[in-house]
């Protein structure tokens, strides 16, 4: 206590002084009451005794100063032999430092994911006034560009309002072309964020002067450094985005990547030239949700009522247009996670790999708890002997403190280290070519203060298990080298406890790693509506050579038309986008009869996709009933669709709806002339939904994917489409993919999953190995001279290793029942992580059963060859 009370006085030393100087004052009065006693005057009393004690202040801080140096002294003697005694334990600081390392690692990894995802904001100036504004409904994050304006000119809550939404286009720079991703922004985008140029200028409001009036683009600072070699003579130049001329004004600052944190544009451009580049004309629509609307809270006005004042205006806007905004109302959302289905999904996710990586931490810190309490007990003699010649049990406690925030320390740097080069690969990593994803993940100070904190606890609090073993030591019979008679049992009693949590533990994140597996398993081989083996997809935007939608099908019939001379082709086909892809498009779908078209009358909005002949069949999609699309569906003749199975059920109540007819949005009546089988169509997770394939010759959509089935491998085939399609059009770029590949930003959820688990089931398997071969060997090794005598009395092998391995295997049976029935029970949070868990599954269950088994022979081996290998009249020699 007395050097608890000294180090706190290190970070309160004038406070200290002060204490010392009134002590010291205490002293002169006393000695010169004395002076008085002895006859001297007031004034010589006083002078006595000042000049016997000297200069108040200067005594003060050298008593000060004496009492510091103590404590240093004090504290750095038991760093010194807490060093001595780890270097004399190779093995334990081995052991303890790598546990301790990885399982800091792991949760410094998942903290810093956790913090850049949905703690941190990526848009610089002040988060927590800048909001999203969505549509009531959970999941209906974009709105239309009229309804934009209306919010930003009509709201007294905001600063401001900018528009942003994200594209595609094709570049072209001199000879060089290029397929980029672009954010349109309004011409106030820039200037709300605060962003300010590090070449050139930025786009302003000042710019727009009504649709297409403002040709400018602004470079992201890795494309221009990537594609114009970081030239500063960029700005000013002309580029042609689909064809068309547009001015290069500046370069954004390379700490700016957007208002997203995965997707990183190429460059930024002005939305009023939307309909330039891409030939369709949304700012006018308003019933056409596609982008995203950000704003700047005003200092001192709450986000409820900022709410409320939106749905003032939104109620407006329904009134005024009962046709699109019938039943608007508008919510608040962070940026940065693409609304509500990709941030909640990334944000459950994240929060509940922390909490398996904080399981791992847990599991962690049982092993050093065991690791710990069997070290104190192996030095129980010489602890004792260390009290019997007068140290105190508190200062013995403190020296073991030191030795465990010794190795705390050593483990928590090494695991930062680790964690730091993961995240540093993690951050250049490029999960999909074709896509702007990044995964920045940088650690700040809150990070490393967290990776600190984790580590002084991970390793100071087991090592305050010997505590309890300390304070009840007998000297006596530990000076006999013999156990604490009080506490023996109990003491072995609780690292069977923290083994028994450490085995349980794994069990639960090894049934979580399984259950992973299996749903990625399943995932590859659920039902799609869909079969993407043996296909290659070549995937284009018919905007980017300056076709028009109308102009892109006679093309499509172009490029259908070659490929029927690609050798081994079963079939081809177009869609306008194929299924798990980026997204598709939703619309709703009325009933027959109906004559208020208001979104709220609707029956159901429905996934839309345009095709052509042979779509079908060269996605292997089933046709159930009725015909196939013909090239004779098109705008001369009636309008047709197939539609899939949910579809007919909702809107007929009978999957037999082959020549009935259902209505669009803007009045048009098409008819039904086939069902198709049901699929997925934006995520393996998605739940059932309607889906309508159109005549592309009816609706003309310029984005196009061609489907390839093909006897040829893959590889042939994509080489003689790329061959092929390079003959077509040189300035119409194409993606060309095994549809497999093209699936992987639907299947990175899943594949994330599998490998984050794995991972942390991994770790907690190397936790286990080490927690039983250590209590093993540690049970083999105190008890080898009972070993050699029951080997002398003729025990058989078998009878030797189950009495030296029994409690081991007990606690691995017992952990790891117990890890399966909390696999159970955490279900609905593992149904967060991957899809359709399903613990209960029996290949789930027999693979833990075998896994654990595996890992308890693994850790009871070289154990059970030591039993087996003692010479009993070896030990008795020794013991003589």
């Amino acid at each position: 206590m007395l050097l608890i009370r000294r180090i706190a006085n290190l970070f309160r030393r004038a406070k200290l002084q002060s204490d010392i100087e009134a002590e010291l004052r205490a002293h002169i009065e006393l000695r010169a009451d004395d002076n008085l006693a002895a006859g001297m005057t007031p004034e010589e009393a006083h002078r006595d005794a000042r000049v016997r004690f000297g200069n108040l202040p200067l005594q003060a801080e050298r008593t000060t100063a004496v009492e510091l140096n103590q404590v240093v002294e004090s504290l750095w003697r038991d760093v010194y032999y807490a060093v001595r005694q780890l270097r004399r334990s190779p093995g334990f600081v081995v052991t303890a430092v790598t546990t301790l390392a990885l399982a800091v690692a792991a949760n410094v990894v998942v903290f810093s994911v956790l913090n850049s995802l949905v703690l941190n904001s990526v848009i610089p100036g002040d988060p927590g006034r800048l909001f999203n504004v969505v549509q009531g409904p959970h999941g209906y994050d974009n709105q239309s560009y009229p309804d934009y304006l209306d919010y930003r000119n009509q709201n007294t809550s905001f600063s401001g309002l900018a528009a942003y939404r994200v594209g595609q286009v094709g570049l072209n720079a001199g000879a060089a072309a290029y397929k980029c991703w672009n954010y349109e922004v309004s011409g106030n985008y820039f200037d709300l964020l605060g962003i300010k140029p590090a070449l050139g200028r930025l786009i302003h409001a000042t710019d727009e002067h009504g649709p297409d009036s403002a040709p400018y683009i602004v470079l992201s600072d890795a494309f221009w450094r990537s594609r114009f070699n970081a030239d500063p003579r960029i700005v000013g130049t002309t580029v042609r985005l689909n064809q068309h001329p547009f001015t290069i004004v500046g370069v954004a600052p390379a700490s700016f990547h957007g208002t997203d944190v995965f997707l990183w544009p190429d460059f930024w451009m002005p939305m009023v030239n939307e309909r330039q580049v891409e030939g369709y004309d949304f700012l006018s629509k308003r019933f056409n949700h596609g982008i995203w609307i950000i704003g700047l809270i005003k200092p001192g006005i709450t986000s409820q009522a900022v709410t409320a004042d939106l749905n003032v205006v939104a109620a407006r806007l329904a009134r005024q247009y009962p046709t699109t905004d019938d039943g608007m109302k508008a919510r608040l959302i962070k940026p940065g996670l693409m609304g509500d289905q990709v941030g909640d999904a990334a944000r459950a996710f994240v929060s509940a790999i922390m909490i398996l990586a904080l399981l791992v931490l847990v599991a962690a810190c049982a092993n050093l708890a065991a690791i710990f309490a069997a070290r104190a007990a192996d030095r129980f003699r010489e602890l004792a002997i260390r009290l019997a010649i007068g140290s105190s049990r508190w200062h013995v406690l403190r020296q073991l403190l030191t030795e465990a925030v010794l190795v705390s320390l050593l483990g928590g740097f090494l695991g930062t280290l680790l964690a730091t080069a993961l995240l540093q690969f993690l951050s250049r990593w490029q999960p999909f070519a074709d896509f702007p994803i990044h995964v920045t993940v940088i650690p700040g100070a809150r990070v490393y203060f967290i990776a600190a904190l984790l580590s002084l606890a991970s390793g100071a609090l087991p090592g305050l298990v010997p505590a309890r073993q300390l304070w009840r030591t007998d000297l006596v019979q530990a000076m006999k080298n013999m156990a604490a008679s009080a506490g023996g049992r109990r003491r072995l009693g609780l690292r069977d406890v923290l083994l028994g949590l450490q085995i349980a533990l794994c069990a639960l994140l090894l049934t979580s790693s399984l259950v992973a597996l299996r749903g990625m398993q399943r995932s590859l081989h659920a039902p799609l509506g869909f079969d993407p083996h043996n296909t290659v997809l070549a995937t284009t935007d018919m905007h980017m050579a300056n076709y028009s939608d109308d102009a892109s099908v006679d093309v499509q019939k172009r490029i259908l038309n070659q490929a029927a001379a690609i050798p081994g082709l079963i079939a081809a086909g177009t869609i306008s986008e194929a299924p798990l892809g980026t997204g598709g498009s939703t619309t709703p779908v009325y009933p027959p009869g109906t004559v208020d078209f208001r979104p709220s009358n609707s029956a159901f909005g429905a996934k839309f996709f345009s095709i052509s002949p042979g779509y079908l069949r060269a996605a292997r999609t089933g046709l159930r009933a009725g015909r196939d699309i013909t090239w004779h569906d098109d705008k001369r003749a009636p309008g047709v669709a197939l539609v899939n199975e949910i579809f007919a059920r909702q809107l007929f109540g009978t999957p037999l709806a082959v020549g009935r007819r259902f209505l669009m949005a803007d009045k048009s009546s098409l008819e039904v002339v086939g069902i198709v089988e049901d699929g997925k169509y934006d995520s393996l997770t998605e739940q059932p939904q309607a889906a309508m394939f159109l005549p592309v010759a009816q609706l003309p959509d310029s984005d196009t994917t061609l489907v390839v089935l093909s006897n040829l491998p893959g590889p042939e085939t994509a080489a003689t489409l790329s061959d092929m399609l390079g003959k077509l059009d040189p300035n119409l770029p194409f993606t060309i993919e095994g549809w497999p590949q093209a699936m992987a930003l639907a299947l990175f959820p899943a594949r994330a999953a599998t490998v984050a688990l794995g991972v942390m089931g991994l770790l907690a398997a190397m936790l286990a190995v080490t927690g039983v071969f250590g209590m093993a060997a540690y049970s083999v090794s105190k008890r080898k001279k009972e070993f050699g005598i029951r080997v002398a009395l003729g025990t058989r092998p078998l009878q030797l290793i189950g009495t030296a391995l029994a409690r081991p295997v007990v606690l691995l049976v017992i952990g790891s029942a117990a890890g399966l029935s909390m696999g159970l029970l955490a279900s609905r949070l593992l149904g967060q992580i991957v899809y359709h868990a399903t613990p209960r599954d029996p290949l789930v269950w027999s693979g833990v059963i075998l896994c654990m088994a595996l890992l308890g022979i693994l850790a009871t081996w070289i154990p059970a060859t030591r039993a087996l290998s003692v010479d009993p009249v070896k030990l008795l020699k020794d013991d003589a």
